[in-house]
């Protein structure tokens, strides 16, 4: 393995890790109820059960849904097999789709499988008793990131987590009954306004939630503009943030009734946003021994301990593996200028980031997962990852 310090930030040519002294970032984040976030859900609650039933069970279950049909498929290897359909039904009605008038409910939904187990090549370079490695093997090939910023307490850049907060907040409010007329999809975007590195305001604000057909527009805009947004965006926005609400006019037709969904298409919701580098391989309904999970969960940790070490203010780390083998291909740490680069690199150097050890440090083996699905996989309390 070999641990990569990357240049200071004065020694580097204009790129992407060189950003403007003042910009305007901008994120998005979905609610539970958007058509990609219900399959990453419905695979998630899959992975739980099988986690529950047995620890060493190996899941990678993906989910597909539109209109009045859910596709679920993978490769899923356990002691033995469960309900899936009962198991998708109840994480449909848990989300809110419940109205037998929509095409896409839970009780008449036509769930469709086609699962396998897991691929006996793939299961022999996991398994410690027979990968050549002599140990737990990564459960696939693939680069992961993780980061972290002093920017916010969560060490989350801010755009990600105000975009997550105003999502959830629809869904809370949703729950909470007093807006009857909200729906279980809806999308936030949230731009921010950087000097010198450092978030100062809201500059714009998208919120397009899905709602009762006899809704009116300037009720639904009323509370956008007049409790949600106040109550998320709370000292960062001003008198100039502009806000919009449901732009095309209408949104009643909305979640899989409307639109296609598939697991792992909002993978950069599930991260940082776009603010930090993300290696392609989405979350939901992977056990641990797959890296693309595990691993971006540890690479989180890791950025986190070298932030609150105060060896850094901004920090991403890339880890690079090999299918069927434990070590690491390698390791890079970056502080983007912002510290004591050989320190942060240093310090990374004592992580192991071996699958195995990783499942251990962050006692992996429990099904946590379902709570990970939504409002980001990074910067909720909680979760062993942010500890």
């Amino acid at each position: 393995m070999t641990t990569v310090v990357a240049p200071k930030q004065s020694e580097r040519a204009s790129g992407a890790s060189a950003r403007p002294l003042t910009y305007t970032f901008t994120s998005e984040s979905v609610t539970e109820g958007h058509p990609d976030k219900v399959c990453d859900t419905i695979a998630d609650s899959i992975l739980d059960a099988y986690i529950a039933l047995d620890k060493r069970s190996r899941v990678a279950c993906e989910a597909l849904a539109k209109s009045g049909v859910v596709v679920l498929a993978g490769e899923i290897t356990s002691v033995d097999s469960l309900d899936h359909v009962t198991i998708a039904r109840e994480a449909i009605a848990k989300i809110g789709y419940t109205d037998p008038a929509e095409a896409f409910n839970a009780d008449t939904v036509n769930i469709l499988q086609h699962i396998s187990g897991q691929a006996w090549e793939i299961g022999r370079g996991v398994d410690p008793s027979t990968s050549k490695c002599g140990e737990q093997g990564a459960g696939d090939q693939g680069i992961m990131f993780g980061y972290a910023s002093d920017e916010t307490p969560e060490l989350m850049p801010l755009p990600i987590l105000l975009a997550h907060r105003l999502a959830q907040g629809l869904a809370d409010d949703r729950r909470g009954g007093t807006y009857p007329w909200l729906r279980p999809d809806g999308k936030t975007q949230v731009s921010v306004v950087y000097e010198n590195g450092e978030p100062t305001r809201v500059s714009d604000v998208l919120v397009s939630t899905q709602h009762a057909r006899d809704a009116k527009p300037e009720t639904i805009r009323a509370y956008v503009t007049g409790t949600l947004a106040p109550r998320v965006l709370g000292r960062w926005a001003d008198a100039e943030t502009r806000v919009l609400v449901n732009p095309t006019g209408s949104f009643a037709e909305g979640g899989p009734s409307a639109d296609c969904g598939v697991t792992g298409r909002k993978i950069i919701v599930d991260s940082y946003g776009g603010y930090a580098r993300h290696g392609g391989g989405a979350f939901s309904g992977k056990d641990p021994s797959k890296v693309d999970r595990s691993g971006a969960y540890f690479c989180r940790w890791a950025a986190r301990q070298i932030v609150k070490h105060g060896l850094a203010r901004r920090c991403e780390i890339q880890v690079a593996y090999a299918i069927g083998v434990a070590q690491p291909i390698s390791v890079k740490v970056d502080a983007f200028g912002t510290g004591d680069e050989r320190a942060c690199a240093e310090l990374a150097r004592t992580f192991d980031f071996r699958p195995a050890a990783i499942i251990e440090q962050l006692d992996l083996l429990r099904p946590i997962y379902r709570q990970t699905t939504n409002y980001g996989h990074f910067g909720k309390p909680g979760l062993p990852w942010e500890a």
